[in-house]
């Protein structure tokens, strides 16, 4: 089919706050410098919810959400040298062009080549390659994985081992990668330290993951669902903690509980009075708090100007601080090796016309990862 139009099955969120539709969508061959891939699997994640709500102050409709996926490259455009067609992929929402000042930067992973287009829900050259009824459908996130097949741009796309099980290693291309990626590079996780989590969903599960990874003696879990206790031990959490079981802020339990408060804190839930907690619940002088979670639009983080006078340091992440395009095959060959778990992430498998379901699974907190085939 390379150089024709392929008619595929797709779910299209048509408006805000509807349930998905199944459609038959017309996918446009890749252009320069854009690559064409069949999707296997692909996983639901929050932040698909988050747009679909209406909440995502850059969502757009009518479009084709998704972007925690992996499949085959069917076809490439003029100019693609990095990946060919058969080739095994996971396609990324945050890129590596390898030439802007910010890939250029040993400190920042946040590609700014096609920011701007991919913002708008459209390829660089700023038009959809998805059409269904007549209409065009826009992009998500450069992605788009909620689609039998999707065209993204070739410097959004990592190849991969082509035995890794496409229906786990999906995940990294999102949720598994921020966590594990915002203890190991954003806080720099010492060997022996104190760490909080705040929220024990699948992000806050990864963070979990790589601070026993980096070899943190106390991994405290706090989330006020304590169903989530039990896997989060799993993971690595040394206790968990339910801030609905205490009169006092949780930021002072904590402080009780680690002589003075946590080395690392994250904040994994995309609420800004939490932000302020894990903040807070960092020691004086050195304790170092992430903000991993995305808040809706509008929110405001405050705290007292003392926190960070007294030596106290906040950070954000995005992606974990992995440039996307050389790190997601080493995460994958980490994964194949058992350094990383995966596997146990996914809690439920669906087929793809069972797509709204695994929506339903993520609002009810009965799911950690959802994983959709096609």
């Amino acid at each position: 089919m390379a150089g024709k139009v392929i008619k595929c099955k797709a779910a299209v969120a048509w408006e805000a706050g509807k349930p998905l539709s199944i459609e038959e969508v017309e996918v446009a061959p890749p252009k320069a410098h854009e690559v064409r891939i069949k999707i296997i699997a692909t996983a639901v994640c929050h932040t698909d919810a988050y747009t679909l709500s209406g909440a995502d102050p850059e969502g757009s409709f009518p479009v084709i959400l998704g972007h925690e996926g992996a499949g085959i490259v069917e076809s490439v455009g003029e100019g693609v040298t990095k990946v060919k067609a058969g080739d095994t992929v996971i396609p990324l929402y945050i890129p590596q062009c390898g030439e802007c000042k910010f890939c250029l930067n040993p400190k920042t992973n946040l590609c700014q080549k096609i920011r701007a287009t991919q913002g708008k829900g459209l390829m660089p050259d700023g038009t959809s390659r998805f059409t269904c009824k007549g209409k065009a459908i826009l992009h998500y996130m450069g992605t788009s994985t909620f689609s039998e097949y999707t065209v993204v741009a070739d410097i959004s796309v990592a190849k991969i081992d082509p035995l890794a099980p496409l229906d786990k290693v999906c995940l990294l291309g999102c949720g598994i990668s921020t966590g594990y990626g915002a203890a190991v590079n954003t806080a720099k996780v010492e060997s022996g330290s104190t760490c909080a989590v705040f929220g024990l969903g699948g992000v806050g599960l990864a963070v979990v993951m790589g601070c026993k990874v980096a070899g943190a003696s106390r991994i405290i879990g706090v989330d006020i669902n304590k169903e989530k206790f039990a896997r989060a031990k799993e993971f690595g959490a040394s206790e968990c903690i339910n801030p609905q079981d205490f009169s006092k802020p949780i930021q002072e339990v904590l402080i009780e509980m680690t002589d003075g408060g946590v080395d690392y804190s994250f904040e994994c839930i995309g609420n800004v009075k939490v932000m302020r907690a894990a903040l807070e619940a960092c020691h004086k002088g050195w304790g170092v708090s992430v903000v991993v979670g995305v808040a809706a639009s509008g929110e405001e983080i405050a705290t007292r100007p003392f926190q960070l006078v007294t030596g106290r340091t906040w950070k954000g992440t995005a992606f974990g601080g992995w440039k996307s395009v050389e790190s997601i095959p080493k995460l994958v060959s980490e994964y194949m090796s058992k350094k990383i778990k995966v596997d146990e992430f996914v809690t439920h498998n669906l087929s793809f016309d069972q797509i709204n379901k695994a929506f339903e699974l993520l609002h009810a907190g009965k799911s950690i990862r959802t994983v959709v085939k096609f």
